[in-house]
């Protein structure tokens, strides 16, 4: 599999490398819609050690996406003097000035909707929303105008607008701060949606997104957050629409993706230590567009599938998942396809949430079940 990012033409420009190169002077050279702009140092609060947690990897994605082109924009609720609940934009403001990093009134749809007005105008914005319960105040813009610009204008108006959300349970927060809205997202066509799972993946998926020319739904797991690795902001990694093979197995394919991809990679631990089962993991990473032939070359080969998100079942994305892989790949299948997920049931209180949350038991009973199968 190549890792080859590649970007459309622009209004029949050639395509280049998206992310322009750079010089011996440390100016990075312009690609399609890129602006020649100085590198700008990193400041006091952004990560330049490899070594970054994922939280950090978004970190520097966003310097080195504004630090590219001066076109990029952050905004949202309390980004700019905090730097984020989470501390992800810290250090933008200090290094690249209030007009390009700045905070915003506590109003959700206000804030995708300067998202689209900047976007009209030739900017490139990426707004946070602050938590992934208050999305629902955006709602309206996000699938209304957001997400039906390029149609609409019959693709004369670019909408280059990457909205980030903190998502997904798991960290003991309040109600309306645990929340998985994928779906939403997924059903309203003309939506790109992401989920990163590693620290490079958060780097790369996000510098991708930025450069995109569709609108792009960017979920962060927001308890991984501070899972580390060494991370290469040299070599790009896969693209937007690709999966990956998180682990290789024979038994059955665990189909998942954000937060969940280390959960079942702990149970794919477990499954073969007390088994001896074993199990392929899939991590998607790009949720729409989605890489089905990675999905299906791995059911073929194990035959058994088992697919794990968040969310509650009933329509979640495991949901369209389980239908795609039965309707197309009914005849390699040995067992029915599962789906291990949360509950149908409002994001339960901070005690609960361990008893909520899909984990390593809930997805195991479903690989047993499946290996039941004759």
């Amino acid at each position: 599999m190549t890792q080859i990012i590649e970007r459309p033409p622009m209004h029949g420009d050639d395509a280049e490398d998206p992310y322009g190169g750079q010089g011996d002077d440390g100016v990075i050279s312009a690609g399609p819609m890129l602006t020649t702009v100085p590198r700008a140092a990193h400041p006091i609060g952004v990560p330049t050690s490899p070594n970054l947690t994922l939280a950090q990897a978004i970190n520097r994605a966003l310097h080195d996406a504004m630090a590219t082109d001066e076109r990029v924009l952050v905004f949202g609720e309390d980004v700019a003097k905090l730097g984020g609940v989470f501390r992800v934009t810290e250090g933008l403001a200090e290094t690249f000035g209030e007009q390009r990093c700045f905070d915003t009134p506590l109003a959700e749809s206000g804030i995708v909707g300067i998202a689209i007005g900047l976007a009209i105008r030739g900017f490139v914005p990426v707004p946070e929303i602050q938590f992934d319960g208050f999305a629902a105040p955006a709602f309206d813009q996000m699938v209304s105008h957001l997400a039906k610009y390029r149609m609409r204008t019959r693709g004369d108006v670019d909408m280059p607008v990457t909205i980030r959300i903190p998502s997904f349970g798991g960290i003991g927060a309040v109600e309306h701060h645990s929340e998985s809205t994928e779906s939403y997202w997924l059903h309203t066509a003309g939506l790109k949606v992401v989920v990163p799972s590693t620290p490079s993946d958060a780097y790369w998926l996000l510098r991708q997104a930025i450069v995109s020319r569709d609108p792009v739904i960017y979920l962060e797991p927001k308890r991984r957050y501070w899972t580390r690795e060494v991370v290469d902001t040299t070599a790009p990694a896969l693209p937007i629409g690709r999966a990956a093979i998180r682990r290789t197995g024979t038994d059955v394919t665990v189909v998942t993706y954000g937060s969940l991809v280390a959960t079942a990679l702990s149970a794919a631990d477990l499954a073969a230590d007390r088994h001896d089962w074993s199990l392929e993991v899939i991590d998607l990473r790009s949720l729409n567009p989605l890489d089905f032939d990675a999905v299906a070359d791995s059911v073929r080969k194990t035959g058994r599938a088992v697919v794990m998100h968040e969310g509650p079942r009933t329509l979640g994305f495991g949901a369209e998942l389980a239908a795609r892989i039965q309707e197309q790949l009914f005849y390699d299948l040995e067992a029915p396809v599962l789906r291990a997920t949360g509950f149908d049931t409002p994001y339960p209180p901070a005690r609960l949430e361990k008893l909520w949350l899909p984990g390593p038991d809930r997805l195991l009973d479903c690989v047993e079940r499946a290996m039941e199968q004759p």
